[in-house]
């Protein structure tokens, strides 16, 4: 199955690794780290909670206006 890997910069350091279609989330220090941690957090949820696959997903950006002090 094709699953989502969404990773943010952590402030401390390394990276938030995030499955959507699951809700998993894990972290690494590099980027390889954080989805090799985040396929074994999704595989682990998949085990407890099987789901049918629903299709490739869309991912997109956008931008939000922000107030400047």
């Amino acid at each position: 199955m094709l699953f989502t890997a969404v990773l943010i910069p952590a402030e401390e350091g390394g990276f938030v690794a995030l499955n959507p279609e699951t809700g998993s989330t894990t972290q690494g220090e590099s980027v390889p780290e954080a989805i090799a941690n985040l396929r074994e957090a999704t595989e682990l949820y998949l085990e407890e909670f099987p789901i049918q696959s629903a299709g490739q997903p869309l991912v997109t950006t956008f931008e939000v206006a922000t107030a400047h002090a």
